[in-house]
């Protein structure tokens, strides 16, 4: 016997008393999955970071090897996680409200513009007809928008602390923000705001789409082999980081030069020889690259990210699917 899609109505009353215990439950999965993951990916962006904001005219580093290796030799390996305890923090931040955001935002669009069902529609694990592709990446983009206000203050004292290479203007964290304080007040935290909304936006439309569309495929593809109904929920821990990984990769390489921008934006004052003294703007530090070195200018440290971003997302969504799966409502 086909299963009934609930309707708009009838979810609402099934679980209109448990939206605040499903916030909740985002809230905490994605904190851990974020937290995890950082781990994962912290000493491969800390290499990013420094290939992203070297001087134009006179680099330190010949690639990522090269800038891994010299990290290593001069700083030790407690050099690739300079700065980890805020980004630590931030990542928690940034994925509890990537999903808590993504989830609620789905709702909204669930009750405003329902999605249509079709009959080759396969219904979900709560029995609904599920969001369309565009829906899911207009959701994803959502998320990603609201995320850049809490994450641009988090990756402005990460910057700084991950190119203080050789040296240590600051002592840690607390000494970034009394710094940026003392100098240039509160707005000095949300330097850079405009790329990584810029980023987040197009990137949380990247992130969660690539990986939705992914699962989806998978799930397609195990439904034409069975005769029951395939849901995410049976997909297997393989083609769960497949599918994060995938989206991780798409994420990054989508909005990167946007990243090399927002990274040069943000620590302009630290590094000798970046810029002159005058803080210089998004269209400004465009113009330097590109005069500096060109198109390849944008994609410095792309290939390291791209690897980092792999594992390091495979293992978010492998973490926050688990988590939901055995622990949610």
């Amino acid at each position: 016997m086909e299963a009934t899609p609930l309707t708009t109505t009838d979810q609402q009353e099934k679980k209109g008393g448990s939206n605040l215990r499903l916030q909740l439950e985002d809230l905490t999965f994605g904190s851990i999955a974020g937290m995890v993951g950082k781990v994962v990916e912290y000493p491969f962006d800390t290499v990013k970071v420094r290939l992203q904001t070297q001087s134009v005219d006179r680099p330190l580093f010949n690639g990522p090897l090269d800038c891994l290796k010299a990290t290593i030799k001069n700083e030790g390996v407690q050099g690739l996680f300079k700065g980890m305890s805020s980004p630590i923090v931030g990542a928690m931040l940034e994925n509890a409200v990537l999903f808590v955001g993504y989830r609620q935002i789905q709702r909204y669009i669930r009750m405003y513009s329902p999605p249509v069902q079709t009959p080759d529609t396969i219904l979900d694990k709560d029995n609904q007809v599920p969001l369309s592709m565009n829906q899911l990446v207009l959701a994803g983009s959502i998320a990603g928008a609201l995320v850049s206000v809490v994450l641009t203050p988090v990756e402005l004292i990460k910057c700084q602390l991950q190119v203080q290479y050789g040296s240590n203007r600051y002592k840690g964290p607390l000494d970034v923000m009394k710094q940026t304080l003392k100098t240039s007040g509160f707005q000095g935290f949300y330097r850079g705001f405009l790329p990584t909304l810029v980023r987040e936006t197009g990137g949380g439309a990247f992130w969660f789409g690539t990986y939705e569309y992914c699962c989806a495929m998978l799930i397609r593809r195990r439904q034409d082999k069975s005769e029951g109904r395939v849901t995410k929920d049976d997909l297997t821990a393989p083609e769960l980081m497949l599918s994060g990984a995938m989206g991780g990769i798409a994420y990054n390489v989508s909005f990167f030069p946007v990243d090399v921008i927002k990274s040069r934006m943000q620590i302009q004052e630290s590094v000798p020889g970046l810029s002159n003294k005058k803080v210089l703007t998004y269209a400004q530090i465009s113009k330097e690259i590109y005069r500096g070195t060109g198109m390849k200018g944008f994609y410095r440290g792309c290939g390291m990210t791209a690897a980092k971003s792999a594992p390091a997302n495979a293992i978010i969504f492998l973490t926050y699917e688990l988590l939901t799966r055995y622990l949610g409502s």
